[in-house]
């Protein structure tokens, strides 16, 4: 890669992708090995022009490493269709979709192109052969280090820009995360790479390290016509176990305390307990008592408001923590920070709040590289000295009944997301005097119409092993395998397993030899069902204190009362005796004039064919259910 008097691009600005896309593969060759950001930072429209350029040249050879590649929702029924293309065209109307992805999906990605991820989005790419086997499994903050060793020549990345010619400056904004890391390689001269940036215009300018002047970047493009809304998820809704979970979760974090949690519904709903457990107290503490009579009196429980508050050091930067702020909560500062984060991404009232935010208040929310919010190493005594407490609350698919976690991989070996940084913060949760890892974990699963235990005997991948087991968390309550025995892990386990499959675990460890076999479960907790979750909790929903959206939605009001009918519906389809039910209950049910509104949404009031009637008998029997 030529660097210097010759360079064609040096510090050039583009207001044409294909020009970009053209200087680049003068300047660094046919052998472009990209670096595009975790999740949202991606440079989309420079991506694409490279892309096609490899296309439709077989001479270039394009190896693309990146992570979270976004995508906009499938719908996997015509009610799903229906109820999706708005939301979509609303949510993503003017989102650039990756070249990639569709040649990716479509079995046409060319040979002389390879796509590396190191973290999928969530059980999208299960069933597409070439994104499994070009997986590359890594910590979050191995993938600096693996990108540079790699060969990285192009790292395209997204940037609020502040400022114009000389004088601007450039945010990494939502990824600091990986760049931060490589240009300090950069900087040491481990590597030579174009770092090229695009600017948008909706990324918030967040300051600090990610603050880069303009001469930091060898091209950047910028032009109202490669500006586009930012990729901006809804929020899922939290029903009553995700808040069961979350309420637990919530009791274990210490006040003057450090917090990481990560993205997901138990996460959401333990930053609404932490509100509920600050600003109405004795709900909190009422929801609690419900759920389990014995917490508060548990040597892990903390339920009074929080006094001196919470710092957060986490990869992601959700949107909650803006919530936890407002609540009096997160106001534990750190070298001036209320958080240091890594990267982000969530809705577009998160991006506007960010936005919006005083600029004095936004650097409260510091931007920093994954080697710093996920790692120790690094100016170690100040990261211990301020990572007090520490509470790293993350979620797994399965968990053993020895203490195993099962968070990114099926058996068979096909990965569902990635490690991420879940490792890193466990064994942080060991490395700090005071700290402790919350795996949060849902009891059960229901798959083509079977119900499964989340808790298994065994399973045939671990992402977290049994020496680093700690807290786990699930709808059921808390169990504390710390320094526990494995007769004691089990026992443990069994009393926040769901009570239909409490039985055959107990059977499988008494066979194993694990436990005695004189060994019985508590009768407290052979009452493990939905049933006693929604019994708890649906008295403080109906109440208004457990909401469906507790951290807001992009959803209509009347989209949002389909969102548990539609859920209903999708359950009720994996059984056909389960969906003839579903169709008789829709037979009987009394007309609901407030169903109406949402029938029409999902044309369907009136029903326009056959297929049509039958579409409407099942969701007014859904919406019946969802609404009784």
């Amino acid at each position: 890669m030529r660097k210097g008097a010759d360079s064609q691009m040096l510090h050039r600005s583009f207001t044409d992708a294909d020009a970009l896309a053209d200087a680049i593969v003068a300047e660094v060759g046919c052998d472009i090995v990209l670096g595009l950001p975790l999740g949202l930072g991606k440079a989309n429209h420079i991506a694409n022009a490279l892309y096609a350029r490899a296309a439709t040249d077989p001479s270039i050879r394009l190896r693309i490493f990146t992570a979270l590649t976004l995508e906009k929702p499938p719908y996997r029924s015509e009610l799903e269709r229906r109820f999706l293309e708005p939301i979509i065209e609303r949510l993503f109307g003017g989102y650039p979709d990756l070249a990639y992805v569709r040649a990716l999906r479509a079995g046409t990605l060319p040979k002389n192109i390879e796509v590396n991820e190191f973290f999928f989005l969530a059980g999208r790419w299960l069933g597409v052969r070439r994104a499994q086997q070009d997986y590359i499994s890594a910590n979050y903050a191995q993938a600096a280090q693996l990108l540079v060793e790699r060969g990285v020549n192009v790292v395209a990345q997204l940037v609020a820009k502040r400022g114009e010619g000389r004088d601007a400056h450039y945010s990494l904004s939502c990824n600091t995360d990986i760049t931060l890391d490589v240009l300090n390689a950069r900087k040491r001269g481990e590597t030579r790479f174009l770092l090229v940036g695009q600017v948008n215009s909706e990324l918030p300018f967040m300051p600090g390290d990610g603050d880069l002047p303009a001469g930091t970047f060898d091209a950047m493009l910028d032009d109202p016509s490669v500006d586009f809304p930012l990729f901006a998820p809804p929020k899922e809704p939290i029903s009553l176990p995700e808040y069961a979970a979350g309420i637990h979760i919530a009791r274990l974090i210490r006040d003057g305390g450090t917090l990481q949690i990560g993205i997901g519904e138990e996460g959401d709903a333990a930053i609404h307990a932490l509100v509920l457990r600050q600003k109405e107290n004795a709900a909190f503490c009422e929801a609690l008592g419900r759920l389990d009579p014995n917490a508060e009196s548990s040597p892990l429980s903390h339920t009074a408001p929080f006094e001196t508050g919470l710092y957060c050091a986490t990869e992601m930067l959700v949107d909650g923590l803006l919530q936890l702020k407002e609540a009096g909560i997160l106001k534990r500062q750190v070298d001036g920070a209320l958080t240091h984060a890594a990267f982000f991404i969530g809705p577009r009232s998160f991006y506007r709040s960010l936005r919006d935010m005083p600029e004095e208040e936004r650097a409260k929310f510091q931007m920093k590289a994954v080697s710093f919010t996920n790692q120790l190493y690094g100016n170690e005594e100040t990261k211990r000295g301020a990572r007090t407490k520490a509470r790293f609350v993350n979620s797994g698919m399965l968990a053993t009944i020895l203490g195993e976690v099962v968070s990114d991989t099926l058996a068979d070996g096909r990965v569902v997301s990635g490690v991420g940084g879940q490792h890193n913060f466990v064994t942080q949760a060991f490395a700090l005097p005071d700290a402790r890892s919350i795996l949060t974990v849902k009891a059960t699963r229901k798959a083509r119409g079977k119900l499964t235990s989340n808790i298994c005997q065994s399973y045939g991948h671990t992402t977290i092993p049994r020496h680093l087991r700690d807290i786990f968390v699930t709808e059921y309550g808390v169990a504390d395998l710390r320094g526990k025995s494995d007769a004691e892990c089990i026992a443990a386990m069994l009393a926040i397993a769901d009570s239909r499959f409490q039985p055959e675990l107990l059977r499988e460890a008494k066979d194993s030899g694990k436990v005695p076999r004189s060994h019985q479960i508590e009768a407290r907790y052979r009452g493990n069902t939905p049933e006693r979750i929604a019994q708890a909790l649906a008295p403080l929903r109906d109440r208004g204190l457990l909401p469906l959206f507790p951290l807001g939605t992009d959803l209509t009001e009347i989209e949002q009362r389909l969102v548990p009918a539609l859920a209903i519906l999708n359950e009720a389809s994996q059984s056909w005796r389960d969906l003839l039910q579903l169709g008789l209950t829709g037979v009987t049910a009394r007309y609901n004039p407030a169903d109406a509104p949402a029938l029409a949404r999902l044309a369907l009031d009136p029903p326009k064919s056959m297929t049509d009637r039958v579409y409407s008998l099942l969701m007014r029997a859904a919406l019946s259910r969802a609404y009784r």
